[in-house]
């Protein structure tokens, strides 16, 4: 895919998923262009969800409409029963650390994203986070639909209303905390084009593998802000689409791990920010995330070490260039 960057305003490709609901239209695109596509689903125990969510995808995007060519599941050695229930359901299952074994293996969403590249067949590949409660076939055929109508889109990110729950109950708005604390500032001081997307760090989103192959992953929680710099760099923001889905339910995270999180994708901030000479970073980041624990007024240090790795750019794999005849990225 051609680094040309097209500063197109995200604004201009953001839609709403009614636009896309025509699915044998998007079926008649799809073969048109003579396009495989794929949707994974990266695990760590999710018994309770995954069932639901293969049946449906697959049911109405499979069996009923043949948009998707193939659902798999990668797994980070879950230690409840979702391999078992994903198999049951019709996933192809798939054990992220049997992946490119020789690369090693690390826990981390990004790392079974990076992974499954190799491990998928899809010209188009549709990543979906396996906690969703109110899963439907939406959350897939409105990422594709924007990639099989417009050539020049190559990466689309959802968005939606995320519910958030509390002691005094379920507040309709609410979620998307590190985002806005972190993320919107971060992007509206230096990425203002990026500032125009609603959920930066959903985790429902859809690529080219010809671009996706060509962006370094981190393996932790920086990955889908490390991607949205990448792109913005490699291609511009006129290859990046958003199409609003009305609604997600999911576990909401606790204060204490969204601050982990934050710490991850700080990190991957700052890589991209060295990396392209956005800001300099004058000294070593630190090496693991510092929180306080109070128990009987006594405040404790607890740190913990949260994954920084960065995976490299898939089509720097041999593996990888072997077995979708790819050439060698060209050196610098």
């Amino acid at each position: 895919m051609a680094a040309k960057r097209n500063n197109q305003d995200i604004l201009g490709k953001t839609w709403h998923h009614s636009r896309f609901e025509d699915v044998d239209r998007l079926v008649s695109l799809k073969e048109q262009k003579g396009l495989k596509i794929s949707v994974a689903f990266p695990t760590l125990n999710e018994e309770l969800t995954i069932g639901k969510e293969i049946l449906v995808i697959r049911t109405e995007l499979m069996d009923r409409y043949p948009l998707i060519d193939e659902i798999a599941v990668i797994d980070s050695s879950s230690k409840d029963k979702t391999r078992q229930v994903a198999e049951r359901f019709g996933a192809r299952v798939i054990a992220s650390k049997t992946i490119l074994p020789k690369y090693g293996s690390y826990r981390g969403k990004g790392e079974n994203l990076w992974k499954s590249l190799y491990a998928l067949e899809g010209d188009i590949i549709v990543w979906v986070d396996a906690d969703i409660s109110n899963i439907a076939p939406k959350f897939v055929y409105s990422l594709i639909g924007p990639l099989l109508e417009d050539e020049s889109t190559a990466y689309v990110k959802a968005f939606y209303e995320r519910p958030l729950r509390s002691s005094k109950g379920i507040s309709p708005s609410g979620g998307g905390r590190v985002t806005e604390i972190l993320v919107r500032p971060l992007f509206s001081l230096f990425y203002p084009e990026l500032a125009l997307l609603v959920q930066p760090l959903s985790g429902e989103y859809a690529g080219r593998r010809e671009l996706l192959e060509q962006l370094p992953f981190s393996v932790g929680y920086g990955v889908e802000l490390g991607h949205l710099i990448d792109i913005f760099h490699l291609a511009g923001c006129g290859a990046i689409a958003q199409v609003d889905l009305d609604m997600r339910i999911h576990r909401n995270q606790t204060t204490a791990s969204l601050g982990k999180m934050a710490y991850g994708i700080l990190h991957t901030f700052l890589s991209r920010a060295e990396k392209y000479g956005t800001a300099n970073v004058l000294r070593e980041l630190g090496d693991c995330h510092i929180a306080l624990e109070q128990e009987d007024a006594v405040h404790s240090v607890k740190k913990t070490e949260i994954p920084t790795v960065e995976r490299p750019p898939m089509i720097e794999i041999a593996e990888y260039r072997e077995k979708f005849k790819r050439a060698p990225p060209p050196v610098d």
